[in-house]
């Protein structure tokens, strides 16, 4: 009916519900409340600015330095991809000379560390090799172009074998075994 009335002019559905909650209510004032104000843009380089300064203040504190809302300031910071986080106790906090001083004295612990003895003395590798006991030899031959190289017969896989499991470090062979023979490793037993 109002469309019909006012045509274009007509209120919206929104405008009437709450027109009639303030009826309802009891205020019958038809004058338009004055619009809040439209929030004030701001940019993230401000934004950054103020993290830059000091990370830790609430959102509330950047919103009272840009003038805006808390809401603003928290979506731009979901935007920008920070996030909050706890800061991390230390001990205390070290002035240059002495983070200088501990970088020196880490540089010579290791130094010395190194010379003393090297960390690849602790590294220990380990593997294991089937050994076939008949081991025809794969050679290379000297022929002219064109012709056939000679032929090797592949060892049979299936043949007797045994396994040989060898650890060694940096320098030496440490310790080896060979198994008997059908004998393998896996990840039950060591030996089975």
């Amino acid at each position: 009916m109002l469309v019909e009335a006012y045509g274009e002019h007509a209120l919206g559905k929104s405008q009437c519900f709450e027109w009639f909650k303030k009826f309802k209510s009891g205020d019958f004032d038809m004058r338009n409340e004055e619009c809040g104000k439209s929030p004030k843009k701001f940019e993230d380089s401000e934004l950054q600015t103020l993290l830059d300064e000091d990370d830790a203040q609430t959102q509330q504190q950047f919103a009272d330095q840009l003038n805006v809302t808390r809401e603003a300031v928290s979506i731009r910071l979901k935007f920008m991809g920070k996030i909050q986080k706890m800061r991390k106790w230390v001990s205390h906090e070290l002035n240059e000379r002495q983070q200088e001083n501990r970088k020196i004295r880490t540089c010579e612990m290791l130094l010395a560390r190194y010379k003393r003895k090297s960390f690849l003395h602790q590294i220990v590798t380990s593997n294991e090799k089937w050994i076939y006991f008949e081991n025809p030899k794969h050679k290379r031959s000297w022929i002219t172009p064109g012709e056939p190289s000679t032929s090797t017969a592949r060892p049979n896989r299936y043949e007797r074998k045994t396994m040989l499991c060898i650890w060694w470090d940096q320098k030496v062979v440490i310790y080896y075994e060979l198994l008997k023979p059908g004998e393998t490793v896996n990840t039950a037993s060591n030996n089975k």
